[in-house]
């Protein structure tokens, strides 16, 4: 199983679409995108899970895929790097 990053979607992206867009390249595990607490829009990103080779050929087929005048970012997550702040003792 991987895990897929999806960047720079538009604020009016549903679920809906962006799962019909990864499903023609395999089955969609599981979808979520990011959404504004208060207004309920996409914050522009959100993360799919895909089986290994169907990941690669989704990440390999949208990535700059435009989509509503914004070109998808599209790639395999990458843990998150500490950024080596706070207090030292």
């Amino acid at each position: 199983m991987k895990a897929i990053f999806i960047g720079n979607l538009p604020p009016d992206a549903t679920e809906e679409e962006v799962k019909l867009l990864f499903s023609a390249h395999g089955r969609v595990r599981s979808l979520r995108l990011v959404r504004d607490v208060f207004s309920g829009t996409c914050r522009g990103f959100g993360f799919v899970e895909m089986e290994g080779h169907e990941a690669r050929a989704a990440i390999g087929a949208l990535n700059g895929l435009e989509l509503r005048g914004q070109r998808l970012k599209v790639n395999e997550e990458q843990p998150m790097k500490r950024s080596g702040g706070g207090r030292h003792r």
